[in-house]
């Protein structure tokens, strides 16, 4: 598997992983938990954001080859 492959499968990972937080968080019953998990997928939220920027610019840099 190439670089720009192994970059785009682990932001599918970070998608399933904040959809899996959000959803642990709005089914929680302890709203000390449902915090954590919130905070949680905020955090991968913001990452995942950073990464699709980085794979934007492989893609077009890519582009410019």
């Amino acid at each position: 598997m190439s670089n720009a492959a192994s970059i785009k499968q682990c932001l599918v990972n970070l998608k399933g992983i904040e959809a899996q937080l959000s959803s642990l968080a709005l089914n929680s019953v302890d709203t000390s938990a449902q915090e954590v998990f919130h905070q949680s997928m905020l955090t991968i939220s913001t990452i995942k954001n950073d990464l699709q920027t980085q794979v934007l610019e492989l893609e077009r840099l890519n582009l410019n080859l």
